[in-house]
C-alpha cells in the first residue's frame, strides 16, 4: 500500500527550481502537476526503469490532499490496476519523477512565463483536443 514516496536526487532540485519559477504554490502542488502531466501523456512507464529514491519525500496526504482517491483511480484506470496493487506506489513515484523532468524541459524552453499563463495554456491545449 502507498503511504509515501522519495522522488530521485535530481528531482529535488527540480521541484525546488520549478516551484520557484511558476510560483504555483508550494513545492506538492507542483509535484501533484508532475505526476498529472506524466499521465497525460497517454504513455505507460516500465517499473524496470525506476529512478533512484534520494530525493524529496512527500506522504500520500501531502501529495495528494483530500483527494488521494481520485488521483488513485486514474492511475488504475491507466494501467488496468486494483487500488490495492503493490506497485501503485512505485508507479505514483515514477509518474512524479517523469512528470518533474517533462515540466522541466518545458519550462526550461519559455522565456518569461508565469505559472499562470503555462496552466493557462495547457488547459486550453486540453480543450481544443477534447471539441
Amino acid at each position: 500500500m502507498f503511504t509515501q514516496i522519495k522522488t530521485s536526487k535530481e528531482n529535488k532540485e527540480v521541484v525546488a527550481v520549478l516551484t520557484r519559477k511558476l510560483g504555483l504554490g508550494t513545492e506538492n502542488i507542483i509535484a501533484r502537476m508532475a505526476f498529472s502531466y506524466s499521465l497525460s501523456q497517454d504513455r505507460k512507464l516500465d517499473l524496470n526503469d525506476i529512478l533512484d529514491a534520494g530525493g524529496k519525500e512527500y506522504s500520500k496526504s501531502v501529495l495528494f490532499g483530500d483527494n488521494y482517491d481520485i488521483y488513485l483511480g486514474i492511475l488504475c484506470v491507466h494501467y488496468g490496476l486494483y487500488k490495492t496493487d503493490k506497485d501503485i506506489g512505485r508507479y505514483i513515484k515514477m509518474h512524479v519523477d517523469d512528470g518533474l523532468q517533462l515540466l522541466n524541459e518545458e519550462v526550461n524552453n519559455l522565456a518569461n512565463m508565469d505559472g499562470f499563463d503555462f496552466l493557462s495554456e495547457k488547459i486550453d491545449l486540453g480543450l481544443k483536443n477534447i471539441f
